[in-house]
């Protein structure tokens, strides 16, 4: 199993990232997709969601509006597309696949950076 983000770096405030996450090695269709983030010192937090059928989509309060997460089951990757960034989204960015039972596997994270 494997989990591979890509698309972190370092951005201006109100610009624009977008981050991907390459699957394989699991059924990625069955899995529920979400991004997760950790900022130095603090908890990682659900960033976004979206449903392994149907599309549905559930995001973190701080980034309602802005952020947008999408997946294509062709291709085992599920995106992040981050807008009007601000300095408080820096962050780890990490990727992960959750199936009911003992399925929850993690990416190694991708470093977002929002600074002038």
């Amino acid at each position: 199993v494997q989990l591979v983000e890509s698309g972190g770096g370092l951005v201006q405030p109100g610009g624009s990232l977008r981050l991907s996450c390459a699957a394989s090695g699991f059924t990625f269709s069955s899995y529920v997709m979400s991004w997760y983030r950790q900022a130095p010192g603090k908890e990682r937090e659900l960033v976004a969601l979206i449903q392994s059928a149907g599309g549905g989509t559930n995001y973190g309060n701080s980034v309602k509006g802005r952020f947008t997460i999408s997946r294509d089951n062709a291709k085992s990757t599920v995106y992040l597309q981050m807008n009007s960034l601000k300095p408080e989204d820096t962050a780890v960015y990490y990727c992960n696949a959750l199936r009911w039972g003992p399925y929850n596997y993690w990416g190694q994270g991708t470093q977002v950076t929002v600074s002038s």
